[in-house]
């Protein structure tokens, strides 16, 4: 492939933003990505039992609720539909090792969690940055025409001025979104770390299925002031217990990358930190 062929096939606008916001939302629940890991290493049907064993930082109670939203997904298939029944990836499951790797790869050139990170912890950190709705449509704005004022962001992207505003403060606490100085009407650009997001956006594209996923959400609607939207996964106060679970873990799947699994490193609380409850509002 030539070199501005992959430049087009990396294009941040040349994607469908309500298709990968879609299917980042799959993925965007709070121990999915360590799970889908956990059955990619085994290579063999387990039990909630078993994969919470593997997840001692997740309540086995957590780790089932969590896979029986994935196997409502698609992600992951049973043998019988009873209680207890293992579960296993589907191929549709299996098939989202590309998505890891440029998701994992992104955050690895483009953002500074500190210290040594898991990979499936690096992976669910850029995936909540991601995946709230009309993100994309703001960074594909940008993309195109910055720097913009925000007037012109939200008349671009078709939504409401209090909801445009509330998308750039998350985008700039996540790193994506930079204004270019300090006063009120100040343009806003996209980082580096924004910039670079047109292979990750390509690869969810292209794991997507478009059937599945927009039978999931209802038709796009201009979004009013008054509306209020959970924009993120909320971590709460458990991010202190969480986090420190995680430092006593190990080790952690990494199956779903084409290197010889490993055992994960260490998550800091750092990590966490990254995404207080100020950045979902």
């Amino acid at each position: 492939m030539s070199s501005s062929s992959q430049s087009s096939a990396a294009s941040i606008g040349s994607v469908d933003a309500q298709r990968v916001e879609d299917a980042l939302s799959l993925i965007a629940p709070k121990w999915t990505t360590w799970s889908a890991q956990t059955l990619a290493q085994q290579g063999s049907p387990m039990r909630v039992r078993d994969v919470a064993t593997r997840l001692p930082f997740v309540s086995e109670q957590l780790v089932g609720k969590r896979l029986a939203q994935m196997h409502a997904d698609g992600l992951v298939t049973r043998a019988a539909d009873r209680h207890g029944a293992p579960y296993q990836l589907s191929a549709f499951g299996e098939s989202l090792s590309r998505v890891h790797h440029a998701l994992s790869g992104w955050s690895q050139a483009n953002l500074s969690l500190g210290g040594q990170v898991a990979g499936a912890e690096r992976v669910e950190d850029a995936v909540r940055r991601l995946h709230l709705r009309h993100s994309t449509a703001v960074i594909q704005v940008l993309d195109e025409g910055g720097p913009m004022r925000f007037v012109h962001i939200a008349e671009e992207a078709g939504l409401d001025n209090g909801f445009t505003r509330q998308r750039l403060n998350r985008l700039q606490v996540d790193g994506l979104v930079a204004r270019t100085g300090p006063r009120h009407g100040d343009p806003y650009v996209l980082t580096d770390a924004g910039r670079a997001l047109g292979p990750v956006y390509a690869a969810v594209e292209h794991w997507s299925d478009p059937v599945t996923t927009r039978n999931r959400s209802a038709p796009p609607t201009r979004v009013v002031a008054a509306t209020r939207t959970h924009t993120g996964v909320p971590l709460g106060s458990d991010n202190v217990r969480t986090a420190a679970a995680l430092r006593r873990s190990a080790a952690a799947p990494s199956a779903l990358f084409s290197h010889a699994p490993q055992p994960q490193p260490r998550v800091p609380s750092a990590v966490t930190a990254q995404s207080t409850p100020s950045r979902g509002r």
